[in-house]
């Protein structure tokens, strides 16, 4: 059963799906697209990725489902239903990434952009644990984090309900070097939110 704050973003999701789209579009400096790439460059054609929160099908799932067997898991409805029109040639789940399970040793990687904050900090160390398990020997996370010391925020998000929480980035190193991660690439960015700037810790971490 998924975590009542998880519910919280999902139906937030769902609701404000048209005005995120039209927020995301306008942040500026983003690197999501240079961070895809060094996914992208790093594996094989064919490799089995996994996109823990797609959304309603971005540029990064149809760029990873281009090369890659992708499989996008969401627990918002309706960024599910656009994902499946947007990019059909992926696979889809309708469920909580917090409980989601995939066989050990299955997947070449594991992607997430700007969702992990979203993420109850206390699940994070166990969602490393099961997200290596799912990688084979060499494999690769890819993730977006919190970059402050968030226990957890309830609020207004573009019109609707949300949740956010996180841990700084020296406290996220700790974490994925617990759960058996190295990081062959770890950068605190900040962008330009329509309303702000916000810093978030991008990692790449290897099984």
């Amino acid at each position: 059963m998924s975590d009542d704050r998880a519910l919280l973003v999902a139906s937030g999701y769902d609701a404000m799906i048209d005005t995120w789209e039209a927020w995301k579009d306008a942040i500026e400096d983003d690197p999501r697209v240079d961070w895809c790439r060094e996914l992208l460059d790093r594996l094989p054609e064919g490799a089995r990725v996994v996109e823990l929160g797609c959304g309603g099908g971005t540029d990064e799932t149809r760029s990873l489902s281009a090369r890659f067997r992708l499989t996008g898991v969401d627990l918002s409805e309706a960024q599910l239903a656009r994902a499946r029109e947007r990019v059909p040639e992926a696979e889809y789940l309708h469920a909580d990434l917090t409980t989601v399970e995939f066989p050990a040793g299955t997947l070449s990687a594991v992607a997430s952009f700007y969702v992990l904050n979203h993420v109850p900090r206390e699940l994070l160390a166990p969602l490393f644990g099961r997200i290596r398990t799912w990688l084979c020997p060499g494999g690769l996370l890819l993730a977006t984090l919190g970059a402050t010391d968030l226990p957890g925020w309830t609020g207004d998000f573009l019109g609707a309900p949300s949740y956010f929480s996180g841990f700084p980035p020296e406290t996220n190193r700790r974490l994925l070097s617990d759960a058996g991660f190295t990081l062959v690439r770890d950068e605190v960015v900040t962008i330009r939110e329509p309303e702000s700037d916000a810093t978030f810790h991008w990692i790449l971490g290897q099984r």
